[in-house]
Order: structure tokens, then C-alpha cells, then sequence
């Protein structure tokens, strides 16, 4: 048994490994690399044939990213886990910082690396940058991007730092958090479902981090590009069901309601651009993710917690009425 496993979660990607796992395999000769197969209907398994040293594990359906990694994850024996998108470009050294950062902080569960864009490796990349964090509505947000705002790395973050959530593009976690803490929540199929699982294993009174010694690179829009409906609609649909799964019912009664009407002026606009496919989507995930608001909240009423590295700033109000574009300015940062 490696004591890290690299798991990688393809669907349709066979361009992606062809590109970028003759890379992830010379940087990573300590670890298991496997790549899990969420039953793709390109010729990916023929791809795989020509890498002998990575281990496929078959699923038998398309499970989405969390249902996914949960089936592959129950196959997979190792001390921690790193989660590897296909569309990402390792760099030398990459897997050591993490490893030795969980090695000596017992009380961290999770680790992610700096993620620099792979088009404009100058940037941040969307997906996480250099650590996620939550506002007071649970709008997302990293040092390095706000909203659709990316900073251009200069070595502004390049210290490590508690974080609230890690980039479910990479990050490594304890194998035993992982499987505590119930995994990702498959009703989240795709996006936030990282979110949602760090906020869980915070709870447990764990902690999570950002280790820049590390470095990625990441295409993003792999598999749900920006412009799709279908990512509109998961994306608004998970936001609410993260508050309502996680948050405690005395916050959540003041944060839900403006968050609704946040989302519908987002909408609106969707509308005004005639972007209407958009406009339906937002509708859409408020009817699905308010349809179980019962079945969710009633666990969560004792349970929920305002947790630590939860911004103290309404993310809308600060990006777009005091125009603070950065994270710094965000937090009131040096």
C-alpha cells in the first residue's frame, strides 16, 4: 500500500490524459496513481492501455464528480488521498509539501496546492487559486479570485494558511477524514461538493490549509464549460443546498432570504442579456434545492455551525458596490 494515492476521476477526458498524465507520472514515482473511469464513452480506456504503471478502476455508471470519487475512494487503500482533476499539469515536487505538512500538523485534515491557471500561468486559476473561502451568504471566494476576478501571481500568497474549503481540482486529505466525515455528498453530482465536505470536516474540529510550495496548473471548464446551463443550474441549486445542509436554522433564516434574492438579480440579468436557457436554470435549482429544505435542515438544527474562516463581508455588496477586486481588500489584509 502507497502511503499516497493520486486519484484521478475521468469522464470523456481522453484528450486531457494523453496530455497531462505522462507528466503527473514522472512527478509522482512515491505514489499510486489511479484513474478512476466514470464509465466514459470515448476510446479513454484504450488511452489508459498505454500507461501499464496506472492502475483503472471501472465504475458502472456515470456518477458524477462526488458520487464518483466515492465509488472509486471505497477501492483505494493508502494514508491520504490527493484528488487530481484530469485537466491539471503537475509540477516537480509537487506531492512532497503536502505530505509533509500533514505529516507534522496532526490537527489539519485537508491540503490543497497553489492552482495557477494553465493558459495564462501568470494567473490564478478560477478553481480555488491559493485557498477557498466562504462569505457571511456562502458566495465562494480564494485568495486570488473574486467572483470572476483573477489576480496575477506575484508571490502575494505564497505563505501558507488556514483556509475555509480546498479545491476539489486538487487537494489531498486523510483517508480516514475522508470516510468519517461520510465523503462528498452525491446529491451534489458537481460543484461546491469539496465546499460542502470541507465544512463537514471542520466540524470535526479539523482544520484545512493552502500549501504554495506546491503548484498546479489548471485548464478548468474540463468537463462543464462556463457557458452551459447545466453548470448554471448546479452551481445556484448546490450554493443554497451548502446553506441549508450546513449552516445553524437561526443563521440560516437571515442569510437564505437574501441570499434568494441575491440569486434572483443574478437572474435577471441572465434575462436582460437574453440569456434566457440561464435565466430557467437559476429558477430551476432554487425549485430542486428548496424542495428538500426540510429533509436537510432537520438534522442540522443542533448541528450547524458558523465556522472559522468564514469571511466577515457579504461578497456581492464588497465586489460590486465598494468595487474591492482583490482578496486583500476583500479581508482587510496587508
Amino acid at each position: 500500500m502507497s502511503k499516497v494515492a493520486v486519484v484521478i476521476l475521468n469522464y470523456n477526458g481522453r484528450d486531457h490524459l494523453l496530455r497531462f498524465l505522462p507528466t503527473l507520472i514522472a512527478h509522482s514515482s512515491d505514489a499510486e496513481i489511479i484513474v478512476a473511469d466514470n464509465c466514459s464513452t470515448d476510446d479513454s480506456l484504450s488511452v489508459l492501455k498505454q500507461f501499464p504503471t496506472v492502475r483503472t478502476i471501472l465504475l458502472d455508471q456515470n456518477h458524477g464528480y462526488a458520487g464518483g470519487y466515492n465509488e472509486a475512494l471505497k477501492q483505494v487503500k493508502s494514508a491520504y488521498y490527493l484528488l487530481v482533476n484530469s485537466d491539471v499539469e503537475v509540477t516537480l515536487n509537487w506531492i512532497t509539501p503536502l505530505e509533509h505538512f500533514l505529516d507534522e500538523n496532526k490537527d489539519y485534515a485537508a491540503v490543497q496546492p497553489k492552482i495557477l491557471d494553465f493558459n495564462r500561468k501568470e494567473f490564478f486559476e478560477y478553481a480555488g487559486a491559493a485557498g477557498g473561502f466562504l462569505d457571511l451568504l456562502g458566495y465562494p471566494y480564494c485568495r486570488g479570485r473574486i467572483f470572476d476576478t483573477l489576480e496575477q501571481d506575484t508571490g502575494q500568497y505564497d505563505t501558507s494558511i488556514d483556509i475555509f474549503w480546498a479545491s476539489g481540482a486538487c487537494f489531498m486529505i486523510r483517508s480516514e477524514v475522508f470516510h468519517q466525515a461520510g465523503g462528498f455528498d452525491a446529491d451534489f453530482f458537481a460543484h461546491m461538493e469539496e465546499i460542502d465536505l470541507c465544512w463537514r470536516v471542520k466540524s470535526l474540529g479539523l482544520k484545512i490549509a493552502c500549501v504554495p510550495k506546491s503548484v498546479i496548473y489548471h485548464v478548468g471548464g474540463g468537463t462543464l464549460n462556463k457557458t452551459s446551463p447545466r453548470k448554471t443550474y448546479l452551481n445556484f441549486r448546490n450554493g443554497i443546498s451548502l446553506l441549508i445542509k450546513n449552516l445553524p436554522l437561526p443563521t440560516l433564516m437571515v442569510a437564505l432570504p437574501i441570499r434568494l434574492v441575491l440569486d434572483w438579480m443574478a437572474a435577471l440579468l441572465f434575462w436582460k442579456n437574453e440569456s434566457f436557457s440561464h435565466f430557467t436554470a437559476v429558477f430551476k435549482a432554487h425549485v430542486d434545492a428548496l424542495k428538500v429544505v426540510f429533509r436537510q435542515i432537520k438534522p442540522n438544527i443542533r448541528s450547524g455551525t458558523r465556522l472559522r474562516n468564514q469571511g466577515n463581508v457579504i461578497l456581492p455588496i464588497a465586489y460590486y458596490v465598494l468595487r474591492k477586486r482583490n482578496f486583500k481588500k476583500i479581508n482587510n489584509t496587508k
